[in-house]
């Protein structure tokens, strides 16, 4: 029989990162790891553009304010640490319209308010960092960097074999039991037994929290997750110059998305995108993957009814930006007029978990839940993987906290 002291759920970074900080913060409380693919990060944390997020566009006081900036910096550090190629290189944020300056100079506020380094430029100041990008007015954020989010994953995997973490990958979660001294997990590869179990399972994270519940005999989870993807292109190498570093729009701030954005990655490729369409399955990557079961759950929950009601306009238009290549230019024309449609190339797609409470509201923050022996991570988008390694010790300090109290 297995039996641990806790069991994470879920293998990329953040509950990699939970392991590690249980590792750090309580030498010989013993873990298990169990990830239902045969490789570790195989979704969000390995399909990101890899930016190390400052914390610039986060409400000041809330958990991804905090995370993130905290975040960047333990980041930085880490890969300094490990070896693992990373550079800051700054970014932009740029208005191309003047309606979009009201929310530029909020976003300004925004930074200075959580410690994140941010100048106001002017037009010619924006060509001397980007010569081809047009914009009427931009700020530049110092501190942004980037860096291969699944190689930082790999070394954290390493550092857990060296600590005797159990990790086992092809480990899916069937059904779980709550026990008046253990949690019995049952997986694909058999069954293990803990004293507090995290759910770290992205973007099947509210249905394990339903499992846990149903265990627990508490309340069913407060949100779906509803996935969107994002679509990615990249610059053709011969045109990869146009852009030297990172460059995002004012984003919306009614739609958790930052809109198209140019990327200059860790190996020299220029990503550019996402645009946002809802998935048609969890982990649907292009629209030739669907499942019509997880499909007809997200079209039926009420809280997606109330995001089609209130966002229609914006869902029609990344609709149109997925499907018809001219308008998805056009939308990076608008900071970047050289560039073609021929120099675009489709990249790998990647699936956004987002928390979608029943009256429509996207949440906003990182979520945790959870009972005596349960922590549900119910929302970590971006900035999640800037600020895993401190996501991971908060996690791991409320499951110390459960582990004192149980007898």
């Amino acid at each position: 029989m297995l039996r641990y002291d806790v069991i994470v759920i879920g293998g990329g970074i953040v509950g990699l990162s939970t392991a590690y900080a249980l590792t750090r913060r309580s030498p010989g409380t013993t873990v298990a790891v169990c990830e239902k693919e045969t490789s570790w990060s195989a979704h969000q944390t390995g399909r990101n553009s890899g930016v190390i997020h400052s914390g610039l566009y986060y409400r000041p006081g809330s958990l991804k304010a905090r995370f993130a900036v905290e975040g960047a910096r333990r980041m930085r550090e880490f890969c300094t640490e490990h070896g693992i190629p990373h550079e800051v290189t700054g970014k932009l944020v740029v208005a191309t319209d003047p309606s979009e300056l009201g929310r530029m100079k909020e976003l300004f506020q925004r930074g200075e308010a959580n410690g994140v380094p941010v100048r106001e430029l002017t037009p010619d100041q924006i060509r001397d960092h980007e010569p081809n990008v047009r914009a009427i007015a931009g700020l530049h954020v110092g501190t942004t960097g980037i860096v291969d989010y699944a190689a930082v994953s790999r070394t954290l995997v390493d550092l857990l074999h060296r600590h005797g973490v159990s990790l086992r990958t092809g480990a899916g979660v069937t059904s779980l039991a709550v026990h008046p001294r253990e949690v019995v997990v049952q997986t694909r590869l058999g069954e293990v037994r803990g004293r507090v179990v995290v759910n770290c399972a992205g973007l099947y994270s509210d249905r394990i929290a339903a499992m846990a519940a149903r265990a627990e005999g508490g309340e069913p989870p407060p949100v779906r997750i509803v996935p969107f993807r994002g679509e990615y292109h990249e610059l053709a190498p011969h045109r990869r110059g146009l852009v030297r570093g990172l460059v995002y729009p004012v984003p919306d701030p009614a739609f958790p998305f930052l809109g198209v954005h140019l990327t200059r990655g860790i190996r020299g490729d220029v990503h550019v995108g996402p645009n946002a369409v809802l998935a048609l399955r969890r982990e649907g990557y292009a629209w030739t993957q669907a499942d019509p079961r997880e499909l007809a759950a997200t079209l039926t929950y009420p809280g997606m009814w109330h995001i089609a009601r209130r966002h229609w306009r914006y869902g029609a238009g990344e609709m149109l930006r997925s499907l018809a290549k001219p308008a998805f230019t056009r939308a990076v024309q608008r900071m970047l007029p050289a560039v073609t449609a021929d120099d675009l190339v489709r990249a790998p797609a990647g699936v956004r978990a987002q928390a979608v409470r029943p009256d429509g509201e996207l949440v906003d923050d990182f979520l945790f839940t959870g009972g005596e022996r349960i922590v549900n991570v119910l929302n970590a988008p971006s900035p999640a993987a800037t600020a895993s390694l401190p996501i991971g010790e908060e996690i791991a300090d409320r499951v110390l906290d459960r582990l004192a109290g149980l007898p």
